[in-house]
């Protein structure tokens, strides 16, 4: 029979054996998750002008190499803060960012900071000649935060499309501003000012969309989700009018 002095040798030294395998994989691993995790964050980014990649063409399904090519040859970043200026490479790197770019902007991390303290990511895709502005915006739904992508047109009004995500919304509902392409595809078209140039953002009504110019359908059963879709709408493109005003 084994001692206990024994035993707990066996068990330290088996310890510290996963340790170094658990941390040797993570080490090894962690290059191919970023990886991974980067080309996610494009296709999010990509899907906002989705009716731009070409005919029946979805984000989703893009290989990496064409992503990568993508945002090599058409689309420009730009980080700028709260008042429309442009943020440089430095002082993104000293936030913490290590790739200094837009695409490097953890907008969850921007979110807890006071918004006049935030860096606000911008994608300019253009082809064919026509410029057009991807933002990047973070709310809160039912469960956890919410997040998406906003893609508008150079005359700085027209939304040329949208994309969204969830950390928990329920399926079925609240989860349908990602799962359900429809709901995505109603914000083509609509503007961030009503007829006045007052803006408006886009407000996702209950009931059915009152005024077509700046509104779209509630999806049934999600209310909260979709209070919280308009507010984070309303306040994430807010947050980039200075610096489309800088440009007009």
């Amino acid at each position: 029979m084994r001692s206990t002095r024994y035993i707990y040798t066996f068990v330290l030294i088996m310890t510290v054996v996963v340790a170094l395998v658990l941390s040797s994989m993570n080490t090894v691993l962690k290059p191919i998750h970023m990886k991974n995790e980067a080309i996610f964050n494009k296709k999010a980014i990509l899907a906002a002008v989705q009716s731009q990649l070409g005919d029946n063409v979805k984000a989703d399904d893009l290989p990496d190499d064409e992503v990568l090519t993508i945002f090599d040859q058409n689309i420009t970043q730009y980080v700028v803060d709260y008042e429309g200026n442009p943020v440089s490479k430095e002082a993104v790197i000293a936030r913490g960012y290590r790739g200094g770019m837009a695409e490097h902007i953890d907008m969850k991390k921007e979110k807890k900071r006071p918004v006049e303290e935030r860096f606000f990511p911008v994608f300019v895709y253009e082809k064919n000649g026509q410029k057009v502005y991807i933002i990047s915006i973070r709310g809160n739904g039912l469960w956890d935060e919410i997040w998406g992508n906003i893609a508008i047109k150079d005359d700085f009004s027209t939304v040329l499309g949208a994309s969204f995500d969830h950390q928990a919304e329920t399926a079925g509902l609240g989860a349908e501003i990602k799962d359900n392409p429809e709901f995505s595809k109603q914000f083509e078209g609509k503007s961030i000012y009503d007829q006045e140039g007052k803006f408006t953002s886009i407000v996702v009504r209950k009931g059915g969309a009152k005024n077509p110019r700046y509104e779209v359908d509630a999806i049934s059963g999600a209310t909260v989700t979709c209070v919280g879709v308009t507010q984070m709408l309303y306040d994430g493109i807010s947050n980039y009018l200075p610096y489309f005003e800088s440009l007009q």
